[in-house]
């Protein structure tokens, strides 16, 4: 697209709107400044926006490949001095005059509009010509020709000849192909958008607060970030080896020992992942076939059975009931089959806050050593047990060559969004884990590896503080629960809590969480979703308290001030 800074604007009586605000020359500007509103006539918004770094505005004429030129304060890359123009295969002609990026057919119409149409904001002045007939017969002839081999029934539309019924039915044709239906295999037809997406966007449409989703609304430790600026500014920016840089590995042996007591070799039964949910991906993919059956405990992590899904697995799930949310030991006996190819345990459990006992890891290990059954043991909160010391399940006898124990970064240090995540697992298993790892991701983010390298290392006293704290949010949430009238369920580990919504009138608990965000303000987790059988979770929500201590305050506030007993 080139730029013309000799032409001089003529008369015009035909004017556009732009995007792009007034501003001061030679000032720098972010993308934040220019916020991306809707165009008039259903329009996409405008390419000039599109733009990072330090920006300045000038003053300058731009001839478009469609033959206007638009005077306007233009952004430039303040280092560079290039205008961050770019062409949109989709659209016609030029991005940054709002008429050249709407759609087609929406530019149809509005070239049908009498030339005498004003704009609100910024206008652009057009000026190929001393006429405003030569300018809409050159853009509509730059346009066609430029849509001929791309779209016929769009150049079609936008010809001279063109009726209204030829644009009514090009109009219907594109909003047809754009409605087609969504495509997706077989195995994953029953899955959805994840419940944390939906819940998060209603949180934000309603201004709800959200004690939904599991993630901190605090950021990770000092010490832990500045690991990974060092790393990044030392150059570790390259792809890792892809089981992971040895330093994390032996550092992730070294915790395991410490927490476990078991002593494993970091090369051989160490794997570092892009978080603990591509750890189960891996070992679910690596070492389970089509038609194996394993056995989970509802309510479970909805990835759990998603991701067996696509590995072909059958899937059987033994349900921990309130109060307790104890495993009903003869259920799980009877489940076991000879089909029976794993057993997968979260303890501390999501979305419970249950601690598995040991007298029920046992039971669970002599069932697995019977039956020769694997045990898959996603370990994510184990830093994060309140009531009782966590136990690991690799750690009672026999059990270690026949467990992958998965864990991650993310919760404990308050970082979900690097997604560093580990299986721990005996080399004859190690090597499905790895194989399936090397085509899910291959490898896991450098930088990020060398700070939980950091991370992983700190003293004891971190981890103390770190329940401490934690267990001052939980009696914050769980004393404010009851008293807004819930029916509030023990939480041991983890940072949720379950709790039965009944006492309000509400049939099933979709339709709580949905009234308790639009009335209330606040995000719940409806965990109906986290049960084979639905039913099983319809009394049951669940909140989470990894928030900091102003906003779990005011949820608790907003629920006793407007939630009723019926």
């Amino acid at each position: 697209m080139a730029r013309d800074t000799t032409r001089t604007p003529m008369p015009h009586t035909h004017t556009l709107q732009c995007h792009l605000p007034p501003l001061p020359k030679n000032r720098a500007y972010s993308n934040a400044h220019f916020p991306r509103e809707t165009p008039p006539f259903n329009s996409q918004t405008c390419g000039l926006h599109e733009f990072h770094g330090p920006l300045v505005i000038d003053s300058c004429t731009i001839t478009h490949s469609c033959g206007l030129a638009c005077v306007s304060r233009q952004v430039r890359d303040a280092s560079s001095g290039a205008h961050p123009w770019r062409r949109d295969s989709t659209r016609s002609s030029c991005c940054c005059c709002c008429c050249c990026s709407a759609p087609l057919m929406n530019l149809a119409g509005f070239l049908a509009t009498p030339a005498t149409a004003t704009a609100t904001r910024h206008e652009m002045p057009l000026n190929p010509s001393s006429s405003a007939s030569f300018l809409l017969s050159s853009l509509r002839r730059s346009l066609v020709e430029s849509l001929r081999k791309a779209s016929p029934t769009a150049a079609a539309a936008l010809s001279p000849m063109a009726s209204a019924s030829t644009v009514a039915a090009a109009k219907a044709a594109a909003e047809k192909q754009q409605q087609q239906p969504v495509q997706v295999a077989k195995r994953l037809e029953k899955f959805k958008t994840t419940i944390f997406t939906q819940m998060s966007m209603l949180a934000i449409k309603h201004g709800a607060i959200n004690l939904g989703q599991g993630f901190p609304n605090f950021d990770g430790p000092d010490f832990v970030k500045e690991a990974a600026i060092q790393a990044i500014n030392a150059g570790k920016n390259q792809y890792a080896r892809g089981y992971g840089v040895p330093e994390l590995n032996s550092a992730i042996a070294e915790r395991f020992l410490k927490d476990s007591g078991l002593q494993v070799n970091p090369e051989k039964e160490v794997t570092v992942t892009s978080g603990c949910t591509e750890a189960i991906a891996a070992t679910i993919l690596g070492l389970i076939n089509p038609g194996d059956e394993v056995i989970l405990f509802a309510p479970f992590y909805d990835s759990y059975e998603a991701t067996l899904s696509m590995a072909g697995a059958n899937v059987k799930a033994i349900t921990l009931r309130p109060p307790d949310f104890s495993v009903p030991l003869e259920e799980l006996k009877a489940a076991v089959s000879k089909n029976t190819r794993a057993i997968m345990i979260n303890t501390p459990h999501n979305p419970t806050g249950k601690m598995f006992t040991r007298e029920e890891l046992e039971f669970i290990a002599t069932l697995c050593k019977e039956n020769d059954v694997l045990l898959f043991a996603d370990e994510v909160y184990d830093k994060l047990a309140f009531e009782a010391d966590h136990i690991s399940m690799a750690s009672i006898p026999g059990m270690y060559e026949r467990t992958v124990t998965m864990n991650s970064l993310g919760k404990t240090f308050s970082l979900t969004g690097w997604k560093i995540g580990w299986a721990i697992a005996p080399p004859h298993l190690t090597w499905g884990v790895r194989q399936a790892h090397s085509f899910l991701t291959f490898a896991t983010c450098t930088p990020m590896q060398a700070a939980a390298t950091a991370a992983l290392r700190a003293p004891d006293s971190y981890y103390e503080e770190l329940r401490r704290d934690y267990g001052a949010k939980k009696a914050l949430l769980v004393n404010g629960l009851k008293d807004a009238g819930f029916i509030v369920y023990p939480s041991s580990g983890t940072y949720f809590v379950m709790v039965d919504h009944t006492p309000f009138g509400f049939d099933n608990d979709i339709e709580f969480c949905e009234y308790l965000i639009r009335e209330v303000g606040v995000v719940a987790i409806p965990p109906s979703v986290f049960y084979l059988n639905p039913e099983d979770g319809k009394n049951l929500v669940r909140f989470t308290f990894c928030k900091d201590d102003e906003t779990l305050r005011a949820a608790v506030e907003r629920m006793k001030t407007k939630l009723r007993k019926k």
